[in-house]
């Protein structure tokens, strides 16, 4: 078993230093509050999920609530699962959505395997909860599955 050395230990501990403090530049540019550039890309909604949630051990839902300009009002990881799947129930997203005035969502959840590829079960959840939303008008713009390296978009892909 390799132990780390101190000098070892500083080096990770500065890299994960650098790390937070780049993904804390990289959401204060995408929040409403701070900057009203808004999501008008998947790209620029892949680096941000990437750097926010490719890392995880274990499933996370979240959504990000956006304006009528689709600024980011806020991302709210809301469903933990374990390393293969999370229980997303579409009542509490109509609940936090309606909590923060969002006028349109972008759902996006890691894969911990580190494979983006949808399951079926996602593609289900996300036709749910665009259901759900639809209700109180409003718009599902987008889900995103996160894996280590690469991001997929279901719009990119015509499932939504």
């Amino acid at each position: 078993m390799l132990i780390p050395t101190l000098t070892h230990r500083n080096q990770l501990d500065s890299s994960d230093s650098v790390i937070r403090e780049a993904i804390a530049i990289l959401e204060s540019r995408y929040t409403l509050q701070a900057n009203p550039q808004a999501f008008t890309s998947p790209q620029l909604v892949k680096d941000y999920l990437r750097l926010k949630m490719a890392g995880y051990e274990r499933e996370v839902f979240a959504v990000l609530l956006l304006d009528s300009q689709h600024r980011l009002i806020s991302r709210e990881e809301l469903f933990f699962g374990t390393i293969d799947a999370a229980s997303v129930y579409p009542r509490e997203v109509v609940k936090i959505v309606l909590h923060r005035n969002a006028a349109a969502v972008i759902f996006a959840h890691n894969h911990p395997s580190g494979m983006p590829e949808p399951s079926e079960a996602d593609k289900r959840i996300t036709e749910r909860l665009k259901t759900a939303l639809a209700t109180i008008d409003v718009s599902v713009l987008d889900h995103f599955v996160v894996g280590h390296q690469d991001v997929v978009s279901f719009a990119e892909r015509g499932w939504l």
